[in-house]
Protein backbone atom coordinates (compact mmCIF):
# COMPACT_ATOMS: atom_id res chain seq x y z
CA UNK A 1 0.00 0.00 0.00
CA UNK A 2 2.79 2.47 0.87
CA UNK A 3 4.31 2.41 -2.72
CA UNK A 4 0.46 2.00 -4.43
CA UNK A 5 0.15 5.52 -2.63
CA UNK A 6 2.98 6.94 -3.35
CA UNK A 7 2.17 6.58 -7.21
CA UNK A 8 -1.36 7.73 -6.98
CA UNK A 9 -0.87 10.74 -4.97
CA UNK A 10 0.18 13.69 -7.04
CA UNK A 11 2.07 15.88 -3.64
CA UNK A 12 5.21 15.69 -4.43
CA UNK A 13 6.70 17.55 -2.46
CA UNK A 14 4.89 16.00 0.59
CA UNK A 15 3.81 12.31 -0.32
CA UNK A 16 4.99 10.98 3.73
CA UNK A 17 2.61 8.76 5.06
CA UNK A 18 0.83 10.11 8.42
CA UNK A 19 -1.23 7.46 9.15
CA UNK A 20 -1.75 3.54 9.25
CA UNK A 21 -1.81 1.34 6.10
CA UNK A 22 -3.41 -1.78 5.17
CA UNK A 23 -2.28 -3.89 1.99
CA UNK A 24 -5.31 -4.49 -0.19
CA UNK A 25 -6.17 -7.81 -0.87
CA UNK A 26 -8.05 -7.74 -4.32
CA UNK A 27 -11.43 -7.29 -6.28
CA UNK A 28 -14.44 -7.83 -3.63
CA UNK A 29 -17.85 -6.84 -3.04
CA UNK A 30 -21.70 -7.32 -3.26
CA UNK A 31 -25.02 -6.42 -5.17
CA UNK A 32 -27.67 -5.89 -2.48
CA UNK A 33 -31.71 -5.40 -3.40
CA UNK A 34 -34.31 -4.45 -0.77
CA UNK A 35 -32.02 -5.75 1.71
CA UNK A 36 -31.33 -8.84 0.14
CA UNK A 37 -27.66 -9.94 -1.27
CA UNK A 38 -27.92 -11.04 -4.93
CA UNK A 39 -24.52 -11.28 -5.62
CA UNK A 40 -20.93 -10.96 -4.43
CA UNK A 41 -17.69 -12.21 -5.43
CA UNK A 42 -14.20 -12.00 -4.08
CA UNK A 43 -14.35 -12.08 0.19
CA UNK A 44 -17.23 -9.45 1.06
CA UNK A 45 -16.01 -9.94 4.81
CA UNK A 46 -12.63 -8.86 4.83
CA UNK A 47 -11.99 -5.17 5.64
CA UNK A 48 -10.20 -2.86 2.80
CA UNK A 49 -8.96 0.72 3.21
CA UNK A 50 -12.17 3.14 2.20
CA UNK A 51 -10.17 5.68 0.43
CA UNK A 52 -12.20 9.21 0.18
CA UNK A 53 -15.54 6.42 0.76
CA UNK A 54 -15.05 7.69 4.09
CA UNK A 55 -16.03 11.19 3.56
CA UNK A 56 -19.45 10.37 3.53
CA UNK A 57 -19.27 8.08 6.44
CA UNK A 58 -18.43 11.50 8.15
CA UNK A 59 -21.23 12.64 6.64
CA UNK A 60 -23.52 10.26 8.56
CA UNK A 61 -21.90 11.36 12.07
CA UNK A 62 -22.59 14.98 10.92
CA UNK A 63 -26.16 13.46 10.95
CA UNK A 64 -26.36 12.19 14.33
CA UNK A 65 -24.67 15.57 15.70
CA UNK A 66 -27.67 17.64 13.34
CA UNK A 67 -30.46 15.07 15.12
CA UNK A 68 -29.03 15.88 18.46
CA UNK A 69 -29.44 20.18 18.23
CA UNK A 70 -25.61 20.24 18.14
CA UNK A 71 -25.37 21.35 14.46
CA UNK A 72 -27.03 23.78 12.27
CA UNK A 73 -25.81 23.20 8.64
CA UNK A 74 -26.07 27.03 7.70
CA UNK A 75 -24.78 28.30 11.37
CA UNK A 76 -20.84 29.09 11.69
CA UNK A 77 -19.10 25.96 12.89
CA UNK A 78 -17.31 29.18 15.74
CA UNK A 79 -20.70 29.19 17.58
CA UNK A 80 -20.56 25.84 18.56
CA UNK A 81 -16.91 24.82 18.70
CA UNK A 82 -13.97 26.26 19.69
CA UNK A 83 -10.71 26.02 17.58
CA UNK A 84 -8.13 28.35 15.85
CA UNK A 85 -9.08 27.65 12.77
CA UNK A 86 -12.64 29.48 12.97
CA UNK A 87 -11.26 32.21 14.47
CA UNK A 88 -10.02 34.79 11.86
CA UNK A 89 -12.81 36.16 9.27
CA UNK A 90 -13.00 33.90 7.05
CA UNK A 91 -12.89 30.78 9.29
CA UNK A 92 -16.32 32.72 11.39
CA UNK A 93 -18.02 32.56 8.15
CA UNK A 94 -17.25 29.14 7.65
CA UNK A 95 -20.36 27.17 8.13
CA UNK A 96 -20.99 23.63 8.74
CA UNK A 97 -22.61 23.01 5.53
CA UNK A 98 -19.72 24.47 3.79
CA UNK A 99 -17.51 22.44 5.63
CA UNK A 100 -19.36 18.70 4.47
CA UNK A 101 -20.47 20.01 0.93
CA UNK A 102 -15.95 20.97 0.46
CA UNK A 103 -16.84 25.15 -0.07
CA UNK A 104 -14.79 26.19 3.17
CA UNK A 105 -12.28 27.48 1.10
CA UNK A 106 -10.17 27.38 4.31
CA UNK A 107 -6.56 27.70 4.02
CA UNK A 108 -4.45 27.03 6.55
CA UNK A 109 -1.86 23.73 7.80
CA UNK A 110 -3.94 20.64 9.71
CA UNK A 111 -1.46 17.74 11.02
CA UNK A 112 1.78 18.65 9.03
CA UNK A 113 -0.31 18.96 6.25
CA UNK A 114 -1.32 22.80 4.51
CA UNK A 115 -4.12 22.97 1.82
CA UNK A 116 -2.29 24.16 -0.60
CA UNK A 117 -0.92 20.86 -1.59
CA UNK A 118 -3.43 18.89 -2.22
CA UNK A 119 -3.36 18.52 -5.98
CA UNK A 120 -6.61 17.39 -6.27
CA UNK A 121 -8.26 20.54 -5.15
CA UNK A 122 -7.72 21.94 -8.56
CA UNK A 123 -8.53 19.11 -11.09
CA UNK A 124 -11.76 20.25 -11.71
CA UNK A 125 -11.04 23.59 -11.96
CA UNK A 126 -14.59 24.83 -9.78
CA UNK A 127 -12.13 26.25 -6.65
CA UNK A 128 -12.21 30.32 -5.95
CA UNK A 129 -8.77 31.47 -4.78
CA UNK A 130 -9.26 33.61 -1.98
CA UNK A 131 -13.12 33.78 -2.29
CA UNK A 132 -15.22 33.57 0.78
CA UNK A 133 -17.24 30.18 1.98
CA UNK A 134 -19.44 29.06 -0.30
CA UNK A 135 -17.41 31.00 -3.58
CA UNK A 136 -16.37 27.95 -4.71
CA UNK A 137 -15.55 23.83 -4.28
CA UNK A 138 -12.45 21.63 -4.35
CA UNK A 139 -11.70 18.26 -3.51
CA UNK A 140 -9.87 19.10 -0.24
CA UNK A 141 -8.71 15.86 1.86
CA UNK A 142 -7.09 18.60 4.73
CA UNK A 143 -10.25 20.38 4.87
CA UNK A 144 -12.16 17.22 5.12
CA UNK A 145 -9.60 16.38 7.78
CA UNK A 146 -10.73 19.50 10.19
CA UNK A 147 -14.36 18.74 9.30
CA UNK A 148 -13.29 15.41 11.27
CA UNK A 149 -11.68 17.55 14.13
CA UNK A 150 -14.41 20.09 14.49
CA UNK A 151 -16.78 17.12 14.76
CA UNK A 152 -15.01 15.56 17.08
CA UNK A 153 -14.57 18.41 19.47
CA UNK A 154 -18.49 19.32 19.28
CA UNK A 155 -19.33 15.41 20.37
CA UNK A 156 -16.09 15.58 22.49
CA UNK A 157 -15.33 12.14 21.96
CA UNK A 158 -13.72 10.03 19.20
CA UNK A 159 -15.70 9.72 15.97
CA UNK A 160 -15.20 5.93 15.77
CA UNK A 161 -16.95 5.55 19.14
CA UNK A 162 -19.81 8.25 17.90
CA UNK A 163 -19.86 5.45 14.85
CA UNK A 164 -19.95 2.08 16.35
CA UNK A 165 -22.74 3.10 19.34
CA UNK A 166 -25.27 5.08 17.20
CA UNK A 167 -24.76 3.50 13.90
CA UNK A 168 -22.47 0.04 13.36
CA UNK A 169 -23.39 -1.84 16.31
CA UNK A 170 -27.04 -1.60 15.31
CA UNK A 171 -27.07 -1.90 11.86
CA UNK A 172 -25.34 -5.48 12.81
CA UNK A 173 -21.85 -4.74 11.09
CA UNK A 174 -18.86 -7.38 12.26
CA UNK A 175 -16.25 -5.90 14.67
CA UNK A 176 -13.39 -6.08 12.00
CA UNK A 177 -14.04 -2.41 10.93
CA UNK A 178 -11.92 0.14 12.12
CA UNK A 179 -11.17 4.18 11.70
CA UNK A 180 -8.06 5.77 11.75
CA UNK A 181 -6.22 9.39 11.88
CA UNK A 182 -2.70 10.17 11.47
CA UNK A 183 0.18 9.34 14.18
CA UNK A 184 -0.54 13.02 15.50
CA UNK A 185 -3.52 13.94 14.84
CA UNK A 186 -5.06 14.58 18.52
CA UNK A 187 -7.19 17.16 20.21
CA UNK A 188 -7.06 18.16 23.52
CA UNK A 189 -10.57 17.63 25.27
CA UNK A 190 -11.48 18.03 28.80
CA UNK A 191 -8.22 17.38 30.20
CA UNK A 192 -7.62 14.18 28.03
CA UNK A 193 -6.14 13.62 24.83
CA UNK A 194 -8.66 12.44 22.02
CA UNK A 195 -7.30 10.53 18.50
CA UNK A 196 -9.06 12.46 15.76
CA UNK A 197 -9.60 10.56 12.66
CA UNK A 198 -8.86 11.67 8.44
CA UNK A 199 -11.45 11.74 6.33
CA UNK A 200 -9.69 9.75 3.45
CA UNK A 201 -6.64 7.65 2.39
CA UNK A 202 -4.21 10.31 0.88
CA UNK A 203 -1.83 10.26 3.24
CA UNK A 204 -3.31 6.78 4.93
CA UNK A 205 -5.39 6.34 7.84
CA UNK A 206 -9.60 6.53 6.89
CA UNK A 207 -11.96 3.75 7.46
CA UNK A 208 -11.23 0.66 7.21
CA UNK A 209 -14.14 -1.60 6.22
CA UNK A 210 -15.55 -4.90 4.84
CA UNK A 211 -17.36 -4.88 1.60
CA UNK A 212 -20.82 -6.43 3.52
CA UNK A 213 -20.48 -3.75 5.90
CA UNK A 214 -20.14 -0.32 3.94
CA UNK A 215 -23.51 -1.89 2.13
CA UNK A 216 -25.18 -2.10 5.33
CA UNK A 217 -24.36 1.74 5.49
CA UNK A 218 -25.75 1.84 2.33
CA UNK A 219 -29.12 0.27 3.16
CA UNK A 220 -29.16 2.67 5.97
CA UNK A 221 -29.29 5.11 3.37
CA UNK A 222 -31.75 3.27 1.23
CA UNK A 223 -33.93 2.83 4.40
CA UNK A 224 -33.96 7.21 5.15
CA UNK A 225 -31.92 6.13 8.74
CA UNK A 226 -34.51 3.63 10.04
CA UNK A 227 -33.29 0.51 10.46
CA UNK A 228 -35.46 -2.78 12.11
CA UNK A 229 -37.98 0.00 13.63
CA UNK A 230 -35.00 2.08 14.97
CA UNK A 231 -34.58 5.74 13.16
CA UNK A 232 -30.61 5.84 13.41
CA UNK A 233 -30.76 8.50 11.36
CA UNK A 234 -33.34 11.05 10.34
CA UNK A 235 -34.80 10.93 7.04
CA UNK A 236 -34.37 15.25 6.62
CA UNK A 237 -30.33 14.28 7.26
CA UNK A 238 -30.43 11.65 4.45
CA UNK A 239 -32.45 14.25 2.55
CA UNK A 240 -30.23 17.12 3.24
CA UNK A 241 -26.64 14.80 2.26
CA UNK A 242 -28.05 14.47 -1.08
CA UNK A 243 -29.16 18.00 -1.87
CA UNK A 244 -26.82 19.51 -4.52
CA UNK A 245 -24.60 22.03 -3.83
CA UNK A 246 -24.70 25.33 -5.62
CA UNK A 247 -21.95 25.95 -6.82
CA UNK A 248 -21.34 21.83 -7.66
CA UNK A 249 -24.16 20.50 -8.39
CA UNK A 250 -23.29 16.70 -8.93
CA UNK A 251 -21.81 17.25 -4.88
CA UNK A 252 -23.96 16.81 -2.04
CA UNK A 253 -22.84 16.40 1.52
CA UNK A 254 -19.71 14.75 1.08
CA UNK A 255 -21.65 12.29 -1.41
CA UNK A 256 -21.98 12.27 -5.37
CA UNK A 257 -24.87 12.71 -7.21
CA UNK A 258 -25.50 11.18 -10.52
CA UNK A 259 -28.58 13.60 -11.10
CA UNK A 260 -27.14 14.91 -14.66
CA UNK A 261 -25.55 11.65 -15.32
CA UNK A 262 -21.73 13.47 -14.47
CA UNK A 263 -20.51 10.88 -12.13
CA UNK A 264 -21.05 7.95 -13.58
CA UNK A 265 -22.33 8.29 -17.40
CA UNK A 266 -23.50 4.85 -17.89
CA UNK A 267 -24.92 4.04 -14.61
CA UNK A 268 -29.33 5.81 -13.63
CA UNK A 269 -29.34 9.31 -12.88
CA UNK A 270 -30.88 8.01 -9.62
CA UNK A 271 -28.27 6.84 -8.09
CA UNK A 272 -25.68 8.24 -5.19
CA UNK A 273 -22.82 7.49 -4.05
CA UNK A 274 -19.98 7.24 -2.14
CA UNK A 275 -16.06 6.83 -3.84
CA UNK A 276 -12.44 6.83 -3.14
CA UNK A 277 -9.69 6.25 -5.05
CA UNK A 278 -11.06 7.08 -8.88
CA UNK A 279 -14.23 5.06 -7.87
CA UNK A 280 -12.50 1.95 -7.35
CA UNK A 281 -13.96 1.40 -4.50
CA UNK A 282 -17.26 2.46 -4.39
CA UNK A 283 -20.63 2.88 -2.29
CA UNK A 284 -23.88 2.76 -4.17
CA UNK A 285 -27.40 3.35 -3.99
CA UNK A 286 -29.74 3.73 -5.85
CA UNK A 287 -33.22 4.37 -4.28
CA UNK A 288 -35.28 3.90 -7.31
CA UNK A 289 -34.43 0.64 -7.75
CA UNK A 290 -33.93 -0.33 -3.76
CA UNK A 291 -30.28 -1.22 -4.83
CA UNK A 292 -27.19 -1.16 -2.89
CA UNK A 293 -23.61 -2.23 -4.67
CA UNK A 294 -20.68 -2.00 -2.70
CA UNK A 295 -17.14 -2.82 -4.37
CA UNK A 296 -13.34 -2.62 -3.37
CA UNK A 297 -10.52 -2.46 -5.67
CA UNK A 298 -13.16 -2.43 -8.80
CA UNK A 299 -11.08 -2.11 -12.27
CA UNK A 300 -14.70 -1.15 -14.60
CA UNK A 301 -16.68 0.32 -12.11
CA UNK A 302 -19.26 2.22 -14.31
CA UNK A 303 -19.43 -1.02 -16.72
CA UNK A 304 -20.56 -2.90 -13.24
CA UNK A 305 -23.35 0.10 -12.54
CA UNK A 306 -24.86 0.34 -15.82
CA UNK A 307 -24.78 -3.83 -16.18
CA UNK A 308 -26.38 -4.42 -12.56
CA UNK A 309 -28.91 -1.59 -13.59
CA UNK A 310 -29.91 -2.80 -16.85
CA UNK A 311 -30.53 -6.50 -14.94
CA UNK A 312 -32.59 -4.49 -12.05
CA UNK A 313 -35.56 -2.28 -13.37
CA UNK A 314 -36.79 0.56 -11.34
CA UNK A 315 -39.91 -0.35 -8.93
CA UNK A 316 -42.46 1.97 -10.25
CA UNK A 317 -41.91 0.18 -13.80
CA UNK A 318 -41.29 -2.99 -12.24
Amino acid sequence: MASYLASQVSDVSHREVAGPLLDGQGASGVVVRRGVVLASWGQPEREEMAYSATKSVLSLVAGLAFDDGLLRLDEPVCRSVDLPQFGDPHGRKITWRHLLDQTSMWEGELWGKPTWIDAQSSREGTESAGGTPGSGWAYNDVRVNLTALALTVLFRQPLPEVLHERIMEPIGSSSSWSWHGYVDSAVELDDRRVSVVSGGAHWGGGLWVSALDLARIGQLCLQSGQWSERQLLSARWIEEMWRPCPVKPNYGLSWWLNDHLTVWPEAPSSGRCARGNGGGHLLWVDPARQLVVSSRWGAEVESLLAEVSRAVKPLLSA
